[in-house]
């Protein structure tokens, strides 16, 4: 019998499987398909900066706490599996193409109250920062401290050093029920079988309401479609990270360039389309006109795991002595994945918790306002 099992091989679920095994317990991950290839595989690695001491909201938080935490947890990763994940400190701009100047103010300002450490630009320092941008920038600022990781590596390191910890790993294995007596959750049954847990996690990202649900427990998590684009080119046109509101261009060191990405919800329909990988492409001009002669080399999607106010839910399950959540991060499960995770290993074992886990309580009210 396993001490912990673990539902979802994703990055939250690996690296909860790295903290939970590094505490010498016999620890068992089940993924429906190959490790780490849905959400987690399909972002950007975006590490967005964080300052804890000034950290007001659940949210802010949980990203400081991580990015305090990212750069220990890659030297482990790399000292047990000689794996490079890619993290990088490169910085970031913010910028805005066209209409007021004082439109980042407010963003700006958010930055600062949370005691991050931001550079404000004006036209000519951008372009000087970066000279293929488009010279129609009219607001910017760089977040020095912004990094980015490999998020395909990170996850190829997380389960080499699973494996070091001796976590059993199972990918192609479909959950499609609990097992329980005396009012005790007991274990998982997959297609194939019947495992025995002291301790069961669910990390299923987008499909964690649905399985949530076929025990009675109303977990809002809803999946939201991304797609991506990968360009390539001999030389990089940019250093920095690049955002856009909700979408992003990240230069890679290898000269390849990521531009992200779309948010549909249409359920579970994991496609790319004409419509979503043009609108990406014109957005990947406008920050950066010359992108329009660089190499088109491929395009995929993910399904991102939406709550309803898009905090993750982390912790036990009300009601149930060792059922335990860990899911809903929607866009940033990799960036809060180490405190994620080590905040639900200090929960499952009893332990002080970094930060407060309340306001992540599973049952916390609400839903979605479209009923989805």
């Amino acid at each position: 019998m396993a001490d912990v099992v673990i539902i979802g091989g994703g990055v939250i679920g690996l690296t909860a499987a790295y903290e939970l095994a590094g505490e010498g317990l016999a620890v068992e991950v089940l993924d429906q398909v190959q490790f780490g290839r849905e959400a987690s595989w399909a972002g950007a690695g975006l590490l967005p900066p964080g300052n804890l001491s000034h950290a007001k909201t659940p949210g802010a938080k949980l990203r400081a706490a991580s990015h305090k935490l990212w750069p220990r947890l890659t030297a482990e990763l790399r000292e047990a599996t000689g794996i490079d994940n890619g993290y990088v400190n490169c910085g970031g701009i913010e910028m805005r193409v066209g209409g007021p100047k004082g439109q980042l103010d407010d963003l700006a300002q958010s930055w600062r109250d949370e005691g991050v450490e931001i550079e404000e630009l004006d036209t000519d320092s951008a372009l000087e920062l970066e000279p293929n941008l488009n010279p129609e920038t009219v607001s910017a600022f760089r977040l020095p401290e912004k990094c980015q990781v490999r998020n395909p590596r990170h996850v190829k390191a997380l389960v080499a050093a699973c494996a070091t910890r001796n976590v059993n790993l199972s990918a192609g294995t479909r959950v499609v029920g609990f097992t329980s007596s005396n009012g005790k959750y007991t274990g998982v049954r997959t297609t194939q079988e019947t495992i025995q847990a002291g301790q069961i996690l669910v990390c299923a990202g987008a499909w964690t309401g649905k399985l949530m649900a076929s025990v009675g427990f109303q977990v809002p998590v809803r999946p939201v479609r991304g797609q991506m684009v990968l360009m390539s080119t001999n030389a990089l046109p940019v250093r920095h990270l690049l955002g856009y509101g909700s979408r992003y261009l990240v230069p890679r060191p290898d000269g390849r360039i990521l531009v992200g990405s779309t948010e549909e919800w249409v359920g579970f329909h994991k496609q790319n389309t004409a419509g979503g990988v043009a609108e990406l492409l014109r957005f990947a001009a406008t920050l950066v006109p010359s992108l329009v002669n660089v190499g088109f080399e491929q395009c995929w999607s993910g399904l991102r795991p939406e709550s309803a106010d898009h905090l993750p839910y982390l912790g036990s399950v009300g009601g149930t002595e060792n059922l335990f959540v860990a899911a809903g991060h929607f866009r940033s499960g990799l960036q809060m994945s180490p405190a994620s995770a080590l905040l639900i290993r200090q929960t499952m074992l009893g332990q002080e918790p970094m930060i407060p886990i309340e306001p992540y309580a599973v049952g916390r009210s609400g839903s979605f306002s479209d009923g989805g």
